[in-house]
Formats: C-alpha cells, sequence, structure tokens
C-alpha cells in the first residue's frame, strides 16, 4: 500500500511576517521520506516548532532566490553537520544557486574553519521546462519541472511542478500572474498559489482579485492560498478558495 502524501506547511507568510506567520517553507513527505520546497530564514525554527527532524531532510526545491525562500538553506545545512549527518543536503534550485548558495552561507555565517564544505551542501540547477528527476529522494523517483514566472528577474523565479507516486504538486512560488502558471497547474492535484494582496498592488506578487478573474483558466480542482498579506489574512476566508496556515498538514 503506497504511503499517502503529505504537504506540512512549515511556513506560510509573506516577507514581513504578516499575521506572525513563518516565511516560506513546505514540507512533502511521506512514512519514509521528506523534503522542502522552498526554505525561508525561520525555516528551520518552524521545523522543530512542527515535530520534524531537521537531519531526516536531505533535499530542498528552490522556486527563486529571494531570502524569505532561501536563507534558511545555510541554517538547515550547518544544524545537519552539528548533528553529525554526512549526507550532503541536495539543493536543487533556478540557475544561478550554486553560485549565489555557497556566498550566502558564508555570509551569514563567517567562521575561521579553512574548510570550504562545512555546509555540506551539493547544488544542482534545473533549467525552465527542462523535467529533472531526483532518484534518491522517494520510490520512483521525484520528477520536478520549473516554469519561468514574473517576480524579480534577478532572483530567477520558477514555479514548481513536482510529480511523485503519480501525483502532481504545484506551487507557484512569487510572481505576478502568468500564463506558464496554467501550464505549470494543469491537471495538479493540488496548486498552492501566492496571494500577496486582495487588490492589485505590486507589480511581481499576485492577487485575490487576479486569482479570481483567472480562475477559470487554472484546470485544478484544490487551490490553497499562501503567502498572504495583512489584508488577505484580515478576509479569510476567502469564497473558493482554501488558505494555508503555518503547520496545518494536507495529505494527496
Amino acid at each position: 500500500m503506497v504511503a499517502p502524501i503529505r504537504i506540512r506547511f512549515i511556513g506560510c507568510g509573506d516577507a514581513f511576517g504578516s499575521g506572525g506567520r513563518l516565511q516560506t517553507c513546505l514540507c512533502v513527505e511521506s512514512d519514509t521520506h521528506r523534503f522542502l520546497v522552498d526554505c525561508g530564514a525561520s525555516a528551520l525554527v518552524g521545523l522543530r516548532k512542527f515535530g520534524v527532524d531537521p537531519n531526516a531532510i536531505d533535499t530542498v526545491l528552490l522556486t527563486h532566490m529571494h531570502g524569505d525562500h532561501y536563507a534558511g538553506i545555510p541554517w538547515l545545512a550547518l544544524q545537519r553537520a552539528a548533528a553529525g549527518v554526512r549526507r550532503p543536503l541536495g539543493v536543487l534550485g533556478p540557475k544561478g544557486s550554486a553560485g549565489r548558495l555557497p556566498r550566502l552561507a558564508n555570509h551569514l555565517f563567517p567562521s575561521a574553519s579553512p574548510r570550504p564544505d562545512r555546509f555540506n551542501l551539493a547544488i544542482r540547477e534545473y533549467a525552465s521546462f527542462r523535467p529533472t528527476t531526483l532518484a534518491h529522494a522517494w520510490p520512483g523517483g521525484v520528477t520536478v519541472t520549473g516554469y519561468p514566472v514574473t517576480h524579480v528577474p534577478a532572483t530567477n523565479p520558477h514555479a514548481l511542478r513536482i510529480e511523485l507516486e503519480g501525483k502532481v504538486i504545484v506551487f507557484s512560488g512569487d510572481t505576478a500572474w502568468d500564463d506558464h502558471l496554467v501550464d505549470a497547474a494543469a491537471g495538479a492535484d493540488i496548486f498552492i498559489c501566492e496571494a500577496w494582496s486582495m487588490r492589485p498592488r505590486a507589480p511581481v506578487h499576485l492577487d485575490i482579485e487576479t486569482l479570481r478573474a483567472r480562475r477559470a483558466d487554472i484546470d485544478c480542482e484544490r487551490i490553497v492560498l499562501t503567502h498572504m498579506g495583512e489584508d488577505v489574512l484580515a478576509a479569510l476566508p476567502i469564497e473558493g478558495f482554501e488558505a494555508a496556515d503555518d503547520g496545518m498538514v494536507i495529505e494527496v
């Protein structure tokens, strides 16, 4: 019998901690395996708060390179090293990750240690629209496809379509409306989508008004909102959408 796949919202907040929520981090897990999708600066705190063993995380998938989505990786890596975990922490991110992430780690935690591998990261980069398989992460593998979206270009933003054990999980990352979201979410079991404001306020983020107008274009029955700003949080519940909360668990 195949174990259920659970999505645990370690953090579903925006960069500003609106509503006291932790920064973006999703934990995808079964009874035997787990990996993270994004790893904001507060991720290690969230993992401990919600009872997820940080030493059991072997892989992090990244949507883009903003600190509230990837600045937690150095702390996660150092925790594993301190616990004696010898397996490298795998990171699959957009182009530029292999150069930027080690620099971030060394800036956040300078050390007198001469070891260049003290964070023990194994970084790979995905190319837009090209599926990448993580054979070690799950029985039968996990396939990840990045779809470029409309956010700050310097962060190389992508929505991620994640396929495993016959299920499809899609996360928008941070983005304004982009037609690539339609392709990424087609036929998905769940589409986790950012919704920072009720009405258009920022050219690089989605809003409820736009999502409602484009809802018919998204071929996915279940949409869960995340990365919500203060006005969205104040308006909950919002008809037609589910809303994430820190610590919430969804099975697919």
